[in-house]
């Protein structure tokens, strides 16, 4: 039977798929106390609803689904005006398809390095408050549990301007993260993780055991898609720097750490057609991270999917550290740019280059090879990188 909301006729259907995104027993009255705050109005009637799914072509540890849900509603001024909403669902990390993909003890192992929950906190918080300027989140206007191991979170769809960033949108994007890093107000909000956690916990989880075993085999190296694009002087310097693992996280660990978005990829660093504000999302690594370590992702990001050409690494690299630097003094810290490019090139090391041929790319055919070489380019300038930031 059709359902109503402020007299307009709703599609049932609609309504029931809705029932599964956290609005509780009353959606209509939970939807339109949303839509009203979105549109800054004291109180609106629904008149339209629609929802469909938001594509997303890469593999999502701790996301089980993706939402668009929008329409029409007349404000208390006669105004007929439309809303929009991004729904994410997410979910404890081992009830993702992803985790069946791994075996016991090693799942188990994995789980603390996808917090799902951290996301959940961040938009039920005021963190937005408390950013350093430049820097905003979408709103959010209902965060809601679905059961013990999954939420839903309602943010405003923010219109985003599709632009190429270019060298100056690095620059800018770094002296923010690296205000966000050092800012005393962004502090509290930061997830406490002991220093140097979670690389230690990538190293020896995954990369010991999943990772630096197949880079000793002959076979790893034959795969078509690697033999094309990795040569034997790069292979040596990654089985070296795989070697080292063990000193290299015992190093990191005695760097300055700071706050740190965890995945801060251009990706997840929004331009939207409202201001100029950076509006980050996908915060389910937020927290506390050695200095510099968002500086691999910002640089990174778009290089590994193949949108920008690996060779403008060493550029981007060099004028944003200095940014982000810049950012970090602004805020009041002292760290030295010696460290934080030596803390950059430490994270790099551990999470791109040891693991620089992609899991599910190994076996790839030749319309991938041109990624892989990507991935290849990315570590040998990591590896320098490395190199050079060395102590004697």
């Amino acid at each position: 039977m059709p359902r109503t909301a402020g007299g307009a006729t709703l599609d049932p259907a609609t309504l029931d798929d809705l029932d599964g995104l956290g609005l509780g027993p009353e959606p209509l009255s939970r939807l339109g106390s949303m839509v009203a705050a979105q549109l800054g109005r004291p109180r609106v009637r629904v008149r339209t609803v629609h929802r469909r799914d938001h594509p997303y072509d890469r593999p999502a540890l701790t996301t089980r689904s993706r939402h668009l849900v929008g329409g029409t509603a007349v404000d208390d001024l006669g105004r007929t005006r439309e809303y929009a909403f991004f729904v994410k669902v997410v979910q404890a990390w081992r009830r993702s398809p992803l985790a069946a993909e791994v075996p016991e003890p090693l799942r188990s192992q994995l789980a603390p390095l996808m917090p799902w929950r951290t996301e959940v906190d961040i938009y039920r918080g005021d963190l937005a408050a408390h950013l350093p300027a430049g820097l905003g989140l979408a709103p959010a206007r209902h965060v809601g549990d679905l059961g013990a191991e999954s939420a839903v979170l309602w943010l405003d769809h923010l219109p985003v301007r599709r632009v190429h960033r270019d060298l100056a949108h690095h620059r800018r994007a770094a002296y923010l993260l690296g205000r966000l890093a050092a800012s005393p107000a962004v502090a509290p909000y930061a997830v406490d993780v002991p220093p140097g956690r979670t690389p230690r916990r990538f190293a020896e989880h995954w990369l010991a055991v999943k990772v630096v075993p197949e880079l000793r085999t002959e076979a790893y190296w034959r795969e078509p898609g690697v033999a094309a694009t990795f040569d034997a002087r790069l292979r040596r310097r990654i089985v070296a720097a795989a070697d080292a693992l063990p000193a290299l996280v015992d190093e990191l660990e005695t760097l300055p750490v700071l706050t740190a978005h965890g995945d801060a990829c251009t990706d997840n660093l929004l331009l939207t057609t409202r201001d100029d504000d950076l509006v980050m999302i996908d915060f389910g690594f937020w927290g506390r991270g050695p200095v510099g370590f968002d500086l691999g992702q910002l640089l990174l990001g778009e290089m590994q999917l193949g949108r920008r050409p690996a060779h403008e690494l060493p550029e981007l690299e060099r004028e944003c550290l200095a940014a982000y630097v810049r950012g970090l003094h602004d805020e009041g810290s002292t760290v030295a740019p010696e460290q934080v490019r030596r803390a950059h090139a430490l994270a790099m090391t551990i999470f791109h280059a040891v693991p620089a041929v992609p899991y599910e790319l190994r076996e790839a055919g030749p319309e991938l090879h041109p990624l892989l070489a990507t991935r290849a380019a990315i570590a040998r300038s990591v590896l320098d990188l490395l190199e050079a930031t060395a102590t004697s």
